[in-house]
């Protein structure tokens, strides 16, 4: 069954602004139905004219781009919440592929409805906008880490980012939380051999820094991980939920 928005079980997460009534009642309108789909399953096509947005209600994926040479760029991970199709909605078609990585249940809106529904709320149009700016921030940071920061640092600094998501998001306990990405994910984010990025986690798991493996990230020290990533932690903000 659909859920309704206002028992969207994302709304009271520390991730996000929480929405008013009237704001759920509004997305509650715009939203058409829920996707679910299995770990492996392409959601959205890069170079694909796709009619659909969705939010990710629960579970985890990729978005990628291939090159003609086979070889691919990850360019982030999708988290619950994470808002997707943005790029076809305003450009016309996907510049990247999403997939999941996990079981997922997706919120669905017609992206012919996308517009119309901004001009009507321009409050969610701002908070769109936000998501945007956000997206080219991250990008900015991931670029800084592929060119300047080493691979210890580099892994350091991306494991730090999920953990903080997942902390965000109620997903960590006791210091561990599900991470279903494998290490050519993470190395291909990264611009990493999968060699360099092995002997790297191992050399995280023997400072006892971080570990990660069958799925389960566990970090003791947030903030020891954060420093050797040369990162300066601060409390996110909250993210807009779509």
């Amino acid at each position: 069954m659909s859920t309704e928005c206002r028992y969207c079980p994302l709304n009271k997460k520390d991730a996000f602004v929480t929405l008013t009534k009237e704001d759920l009642e509004n997305m509650q309108k715009f939203k058409v139905g829920e996707l679910t789909v299995e770990p492996g399953t392409t959601i959205l096509m890069e170079g694909s004219n796709a009619p659909q947005l969705y939010t990710t209600l629960s579970g985890m994926g990729i978005r990628d781009k291939k090159l003609k040479n086979g070889e691919r760029q990850v360019l982030n991970f999708v988290f619950p919440g994470d808002f997707l199709g943005l790029q076809a909605g305003m450009l016309g078609e996907m510049g990247h592929t999403v997939e999941a990585r996990t079981h997922m249940r997706l919120c669905v809106f017609n992206r012919s409805d996308f517009l119309n529904f901004f001009k009507i709320h321009p409050n969610r149009a701002f908070d769109i906008t936000w998501l945007a700016a956000v997206e080219e921030h991250f990008l900015g940071e991931t670029l800084a880490t592929i060119g300047q920061r080493s691979a210890l640092q580099a892994i350091s600094w991306a494991l730090v980012k999920f953990f903080e998501r997942g902390l965000a998001l109620g997903m960590v306990s006791q210091n561990t939380m599900p991470l279903p990405y494998t290490q050519r994910d993470l190395a291909d984010a990264l611009g990493l051999s999968l060699v360099h990025t092995n002997k790297t986690l191992s050399k995280l798991r023997d400072s006892q820094l971080a570990s990660w493996s069958d799925h389960v990230l566990q970090i003791n020290d947030i903030d020891k991980l954060a420093k050797a990533a040369l990162l300066d932690r601060s409390t996110p903000a909250k993210r807009p939920l779509m």
